[in-house]
């Protein structure tokens, strides 16, 4: 039990390394971010469907009928992802863990809490000197925030459906919300 508990820790560290260095990558690559966003959902719901396909664990639809609108509406949440949401979507899942899952919150989540939206704030500057501009973007990262935390909170609610269907299944829906997006906002520029 340990041994597993171990291996998924490391996972997760491995992943979140991975991730973390995607801004290396696309800072080079002349795309809109929106349009980038969208080349990266494609590339990973098509890594994800060769997988499955090599596995032999394709979703089928009747495993997860009953939790199709989490998984789409989390795929969608996710596209509104931002730099300061990773910062602060802990702290807005933990303040609803106890209002939707009627989860107790320990001393330790209290802590982190506090210390996290006091982080905020002084990230966001309490003397009022912040510019318009300065001010908009912390409400974009806020909102993204909550967007972020829309995706762990509705991740929670699915049950049924294993992590990689999850995941592709999401891309999906994250691929259904901005190729419209991208389309109308000022196309594609592939070439």
């Amino acid at each position: 039990m340990e041994h597993n508990r171990l291996i998924a820790k490391a996972e997760i560290v491995f992943s979140m390394a991975v991730f973390g260095t995607i801004s290396i990558f696309v800072r080079n690559i002349p795309l809109p971010s929106a349009e980038l966003a969208l080349c990266r959902a494609v590339i990973a719901a098509a890594t994800l469907l060769v997988w499955q396909l090599l596995t032999r664990t394709m979703v089928r639809f009747q495993d997860i009928k009953k939790e199709l609108p989490l998984l789409l509406l989390s795929g969608a949440a996710s596209v509104a992802l931002a730099t300061l949401s990773y910062y602060f979507a802990p702290v807005l899942v933990t303040v609803a863990s106890p209002l939707l899952f009627q989860e107790r919150l320990t001393g330790r989540q209290m802590f982190c809490f506090v210390m996290s939206t006091l982080g905020l704030v002084l990230v966001i500057g309490v003397s009022g000197g912040a510019g318009a501009g300065d001010t908009a973007g912390v409400l974009f990262g806020l909102g993204a925030a909550v967007f972020y935390a829309a995706v762990v909170l509705c991740n929670k609610g699915i049950r049924n459906v294993t992590g990689i269907n999850r995941t592709y299944l999401q891309f999906l829906a994250s691929i259904a919300v901005l190729f419209p997006y991208v389309l109308l906002t000022g196309g594609f520029h592939l070439a």
